[in-house]
């Protein structure tokens, strides 16, 4: 963008007007992220970009995305600029991206472009904000800058462009790219100025904005070739339109319409006589110089007066426009400056008001008040003093620019009379807000001061209360010794609990004093309150010294008395505590598991027994020093209380609890005697499950390796083995009566909550754990021999070689757990000259066991040993073996038919053949032949059939 290199005066100081414009396109472009502006920019650019890059056969679809690797990017230059551009790199590396677009950033800085703050890298990493703003750059370069209206370019240059193409259309004012376009007619108006046959103005409503937009939007791209750039939703939805975006596309009306008014004389009627005869033009080699002139003037004559009128009243127009508009910039700042002068005028002797309220409620609505002024009220009033201030410096730069005089406000209305006023509302405002601060400050203080004598008051009243009555009272009267000591610790304890009361007292009164100072607005209910509490705590004070005379006289009188209580005191706590562990013990719950426990726990009652008749002894000593008590206060006639002050034991909870032992002994001794009866009868259960189970688990351990001998041992045939295991068997299906009576008996032990039995090492789950052992192991080598069985018939493998495989395995099998260790089954296999002992036989074992083992379990059964040695020894047939014998059948031909087969093989295995054969498709084919080739290696896992 080009400015013009001006200087203003604003408030007092002077700033060139190039850096204040750049200042605001730096703050334009920190704005690019508002999601609604970038969504405008992302279409509008888009669209653009696109309507250049057509001409070159290509479009963009995302616009960060698409320039990532700079090649439409210097694509796009290069058709807007007409120049070629340095041939670009072709690789897909992030460095040739980077230097593709430093080559387009280049060519843009040749121009005379200022990039700020964007940088090859930020367009490669799709920064959105960076890509945005080289567009932007690139359309201020290419497509407004070389617009010149009037002695302006660029964006003053297509502002005034609007301005005079749109100043004859009604509720039409265009004052800046962004609101003014908002309702639509300012871009209807360009259309209808220039091509009136394609839009009925008068009948557009301006209430109507989005139909206003829609119809501009789809006329110029259907009759001006001016793609469509904005959404018309956007610009109504959106306060303040993205002003890059609305230039933007009122460039391409410019250049749509600034083109074809050169050629608008061709719309003109043509002069009134025809001088030239287009046949001599065209025959004469050179036609006449004369004739040519004359008729050439007579266009001069019949244009000429038409510009110079045109050229007249644009200039008028002009003038006129610039007056009009200063006029109004004139007026608006009046009336802005104005407002905002009665506006602080109104402010200032509010914040100057000091009245101090009484409560902090008040004042911090003061203070909130205050605050509302700082957030809603002041906020538009400073943007208002910033506008006047643009305004102003705004205006004196236009009067200067058309050689007006510049402008002078009413008086008191001058700039810096607005920045005085301004400093002392903020001078004001600043002694405002540190009164309303101390004013808190103190009243919080108060507050304070306040609560702490209210807290304070209310602590020492409630701690005073009642304490007159119950110094007065004469309790003592009645009183035993040990109360009366009682009472006397009791008002010792109140005489300290009163003296540290002293202190408190002093605090109150001297908070009390402070707020008198501080002059509190409830001064005098403080100081009544705190009357109050001074007088009743001299009063306390002389009632306490009477009580003490009055305690200590009546303890004399009680001390030959409280002897006998303190006696009757320690001799009847230890043996009441005694009584309470008898009871508990006779009463406590047991829980036994042996006949020795219950025994152990008879003997101790036993023991417990025979302390009886000395307990007795102390009981009655107890209860006789209770019955001395009495005759002495009988004797001297002493008011006393019965209750013993050094013990809440008395003597009729004494012989409750004793007559309460005396009960319980007996049905401890019927407990523990039915207990012992029911510990001998788990015992026998114990014992009968420990016969049992000590007979059954050898017999279980016996049979299992029974079986796995017989498993391994070589005597005999297959079937002579197979004879044997199913006699096993019999035995062990014989033999579950025997487990099915010793569940009966666990039943019974877990009935009877018997946990242990150190008669046996069996427990029931490690009877079932192994006969299930049994069971499963039993059918598992009646599996395995009946496998070896097939496998011998099938293979066609005699007695001796089964044997001698046995023999082998059984050979390597040093830990007989019938299974071969990788290690132990090289072994075997070098012993049989299977393998060598070399790298050749490494490889050759290593294959060896993807088949013997091909899980990878790292284990060899005998199964999988027998399998292997049959496939090394026996003769088996092979697909080759099989298609010979079928082409023997088809009489040498390569396919066989259907009616062959059912000749030649029995009625199932040939509808077998003819059902899942392949038909034949080689040479010499004929209806109905079947691939008995394709079928054979089928069989034997050789194609893919």
């Amino acid at each position: 963008m080009t400015h013009i290199e001006t200087t203003v005066i604003y408030n007092d100081q002077e700033y060139d007007q190039y850096e204040y414009m750049m200042q605001e396109d730096e703050w334009d472009r920190d704005l690019l992220l508002d999601p609604a502006w970038e969504k405008q920019q992302r279409k509008t650019f888009t669209a653009w970009c696109n309507s250049h890059l057509r001409k070159a056969g290509t479009q963009i679809e995302n616009i960060e995305e698409d320039f990532r690797n700079g090649l439409k990017l210097m694509l796009l230059l290069e058709v807007i600029s007409g120049e070629r551009l340095p041939k670009p790199d072709r690789g897909k590396m992030r460095f040739h991206k980077i230097a593709n677009v430093n080559k387009a950033l280049d060519f843009i800085a040749s121009k005379g472009v200022k990039l700020v703050s964007i940088g090859a890298e930020e367009i490669v990493d799709g920064n959105v904000k960076m890509t945005l703003g080289m567009i932007w750059t690139i359309i201020l370069r290419f497509a407004i800058q070389d617009i010149s209206v009037e002695e302006t370019s660029a964006k003053e240059g297509l502002l005034l462009w609007c301005q005079r193409k749109t100043a004859p259309y009604r509720n039409v004012n265009v004052q800046n790219f962004h609101v003014s376009w908002k309702d639509g007619l300012a871009f209807c108006a360009l259309i209808h100025r220039h091509r009136p046959d394609l839009i009925d103005y008068s009948k557009l409503n301006k209430d109507d904005p989005l139909g206003n937009l829609n119809l501009a939007l789809e006329i110029a791209e259907k009759h001006l070739d001016i793609p469509k750039m904005l959404d018309a939703e956007d610009i109504v939805n959106t306060a303040r339109p993205d002003e890059k975006a609305i230039m933007t596309y009122v460039s391409c009306y410019y250049h749509a319409f600034a083109g074809a008014q050169k050629f608008y004389c061709l719309s003109l009627s043509p002069p009134p006589f025809y001088i030239l005869i287009p046949l001599d033009i065209v025959n004469t080699p050179k036609p006449d110089e004369r004739a040519i002139m004359t008729y050439v003037s007579c266009f001069y004559h019949a244009f000429a007066g038409a510009e110079q009128a045109e050229t007249a009243a644009n200039r008028i127009c002009k003038v006129l426009g610039v007056n009009q508009e200063n006029e109004k910039l004139m007026e608006e700042y009046e009336r802005l400056a104005s407002q905002l002068l009665e506006w602080i005028r109104r402010t200032i002797p509010w914040l100057e008001n000091r009245t101090p309220e009484k409560t902090m409620v008040s004042m911090q609505q003061k203070l909130e008040d205050f605050r509302d002024y700082r957030r809603m009220h002041k906020p538009p009033k400073v943007q208002e003093k910033c506008q006047l201030e643009i305004n102003f410096n705004t205006l004196q730069t236009k009067l200067r620019i058309s050689n007006r005089p510049a402008f002078m406000p009413s008086e008191g209305k001058m700039v810096s009379d607005i920045a005085s006023a301004w400093q002392n509302l903020e001078q004001a405002e600043k002694g405002y807000e540190e009164w309303l601060l101390n004013e808190i400050r103190r009243l919080e203080r108060l507050e304070h001061l306040a609560e702490k004598f209210r807290q304070k008051a209310s602590i020492h009243e409630s701690w005073a209360q009642d304490k007159e009555k119950i110094l007065s009272r004469k309790d003592y009267e009645s009183a035993s010794l040990t109360e009366v000591r009682a009472l006397l610790r009791k008002h010792e304890a109140f005489e300290s609990d009163l003296a540290a009361h002293q202190d408190r007292v002093e605090q109150i009164a001297a908070i009390a004093q402070e707020l008198n100072e501080l002059d509190y607005h409830a001064v005098a209910e403080v100081n009544e309150r705190c009357q109050r509490i001074c007088d009743l705590w001299d009063k306390l004070g002389t009632m306490t010294q009477k009580r003490r005379e009055a305690l200590e006289r009546t303890e004399k009188l009680l001390e030959t008395i409280d002897q006998l209580f303190l006696e009757f005191a320690k001799r009847a706590a230890p043996f009441n505590n005694w009584m309470e562990g008898a009871m508990e013990d006779l009463q406590d719950m047991f829980i036994v598991h042996t006949v020795e426990e219950i025994q152990s726990l008879i003997s101790a009652h036993e023991q417990f027994k025979a302390t009886l008749p000395e307990a007795d002894s102390e009981r009655q000593a107890i209860l006789g020093i209770q019955n001395e008590i009495q005759k002495i206060s009988h004797s001297y006639n002493i008011v006393l209380s019965l209750t013993n002050p050094y013990s809440t034991i008395k003597s009729e909870d004494i012989s409750a609890k004793w007559d309460k032992v005396k009960q319980l002994v007996p049905q401890r001794d019927q407990a523990l005697q039915e207990e012992l009866a029911r510990q001998h009868s788990n015992e026998r259960l114990r014992r009968q499950f420990a016969a049992q189970a000590n007979v059954i688990g050898p017999w279980i351990q016996k049979k299992m390796e029974e079986i796995a001998h017989s498993s391994i041992e070589m005597s005999g045939t297959l079937e002579d083995q197979m004879t044997q295991l199913k006699q096993y068997e019999h035995v062990i299906v014989n033999y579950k009566p025997n487990i099915d009576k010793l569940e009966g008996d666990h039943q019974l032990i877990q009935e009877s909550l018997i946990f242990d039995n150190k008669h046996t090492n069996y427990t029931m789950e490690h009877i079932r754990v192994g006969w299930e052992l049994l069971l499963t192991t039993i059918a598992r080598t009646m599996n395995e021999i009946e496998t070896q069985i097939l496998t011998r018939d099938a293979k066609g493998i005699s007695q001796e070689q089964m044997n001698e495989f046995r023999a082998s395995f059984n050979h390597f099998d040093r830990d007989e757990s019938g299974k071969l260790r990788p290690e132990e089954f090289k072994a075997c296999l070098i012993s049989l000259g299977q393998v060598g002992n070399d790298q050749q036989g490494e490889v050759e074992f290593a294959r060896i066991m993807t088949l013997v083992d091909p899980n990878g379990s790292g284990i060899v059964s005998f199964q999988s040993f027998i399998d292997f040695m049959t496939r090394e020894t026996a003769d088996t047939d092979t697909a080759e073996q099989v298609i010979a014998s079928f082409r023997i059948l088809a009489g040498d031909k390569p396919y066989i038919l259907a009616e062959e087969l059912r000749r030649e093989l029995p009625p199932e295995q040939a509808q077998y053949c003819i059902t899942r054969m392949p038909a034949y498709t080689g040479p010499g084919k004929v209806p109905g032949a079947l691939d008995y080739s394709s079928f054979s290696t089928a069989l034997y896992g050789e194609s893919d059939l």
